[in-house]
């Protein structure tokens, strides 16, 4: 980070953000307003957010902290409240007249018995900005699970080998990709509310955001009106591109060649660069032809080599690829450590960050509160 940036303050400093969802995308989108400096506080009903519960056998039962709660809610305070109760929601009314953006991710419907959708805050507040996660949309009634999306938005469809049973990520990608786009709306509803003075209600589902996410898959449906077809790793329109090939020395690893010349340099590497000229192989439509032949070709070839030595050879001419590491080893990586969050006193474990971008004109947060305990609320909080 330059250091003109390191003496000023984080951009959002003096945003309050009040956080009425739970689970990971809403959780996320506090999460990236909290590193960016602004006062985020989560309220959480009398059970606390549901993942806290969720721990994996490796972690104490006692604890309220698992590491799946703290994947999304560092640098935030927790309040309990029970918004069906009177005391709850005069609480939140207090609350919500200090904020200017509140997170919900309630089914449709739920808000409005609450008392707490966008209506019936932003009457008493204009420049409210309210961000509203939904499964399917704010008309349709049904929760919305990440694995449910994966499976209906065409995901799980793609991601395995033909003929085998579909899987889905193994992380929540569309809760992941819908906190993506809330930010985006909410950031943009920030730059509107400057201009104009007024807030917004900013809605995103889990089903739009999936969609949105299918880029080429999509593309090659709209346009040929040929459903696309599972191939492992494997890349539709680029070959060698995805596919996982184990080395001689028990490295896996993959290659991404994108051009002509980057397969001409691999085939160079690999000591045979006679397969570049073939006519098979000379371009890139020719290999996707001819997926099956060059893939054992290489399949054979790259067994016969120390993966580590490739490695660096294939990097030294810039051909795309890279070892197939397990999180822990992509963690530790060097290249990682300027993502991941410094253990606290109150947490002896690292966090990772959301907030992958940098600039010249503000500064990366050196440290976040720990994820909270639950209703650890500031003091003017009652």
């Amino acid at each position: 980070m330059p250091d003109t940036a390191a003496s000023l303050p984080l951009p959002l400093t003096g945003l309050k953000v009040l956080e009425l969802a739970s689970v990971l995308a809403g959780p996320q989108v506090g999460q990236f307003f909290a590193e960016l400096g602004a006062e985020v506080l989560k309220v959480e009903a009398p059970t606390g957010d549901v993942t806290r519960t969720w721990r994996t056998p490796a972690e104490p039962a006692s604890t309220t902290v698992s590491a799946y709660f703290s994947c999304a809610n560092w640098g935030k305070h927790s309040v309990v409240l029970d918004l069906t109760t009177p005391e709850g929601k005069a609480t939140i009314r207090q609350l919500v007249g200090q904020s200017d953006i509140v997170l919900a991710s309630y089914k449709p419907g739920d808000a409005e018995k609450l008392g707490v959708d966008y209506a019936a805050l932003s009457g008493h507040h204009p420049r409210l900005i309210y961000g509203h996660i939904t499964g399917y949309g704010p008309t349709v009634n049904r929760a919305g699970y990440d694995a449910v999306l994966q499976a209906e938005a065409g995901f799980m469809h793609l991601n395995t080998l033909p003929g085998q049973e579909p899987l889905k990520m193994p992380v929540a990608m569309v809760d992941l990709l819908t906190a993506h786009q809330l930010k985006e709306g909410l950031l943009t509803a920030l730059y509107q509310r400057e201009r104009t003075g007024l807030g917004a209600l900013v809605q995103v589902s889990l089903l739009h955001s999936a969609l949105a996410s299918l880029a080429n898959q999509a593309a090659s449906f709209l346009v040929t009106g040929l459903d696309p077809q599972p191939l492992g790793s494997g890349h539709p329109s680029i070959v060698p591109y995805g596919t996982v090939y184990e080395a001689a020395d028990g490295v896996r690893l993959l290659l991404a060649v994108g051009a002509d010349r980057q397969f001409q340099h691999l085939c160079a590497v690999l000591g045979h660069p006679e397969w570049a000229q073939e006519e098979r192989f000379q371009t890139n439509a020719a290999r996707v032809a001819h997926r099956q032949e060059l893939e054992q070709l290489l399949r054979a070839r790259i067994a016969e080599v120390a993966g580590e030595e490739l490695l660096q050879k294939l990097e030294q001419r810039h051909v795309p690829a890279g070892a197939v590491r397990t999180v822990g080893q992509a963690l530790g990586h060097p290249s990682a450590q300027e993502m991941l969050l410094p253990a606290t006193p109150e947490f002896p474990h690292q966090g990772l960050r959301t907030v992958a971008f940098r600039s010249n004109t503000w500064p990366v947060a050196a440290q976040l509160p720990a994820p909270p305990a639950v209703g650890n609320q500031p003091k003017e909080v009652s």
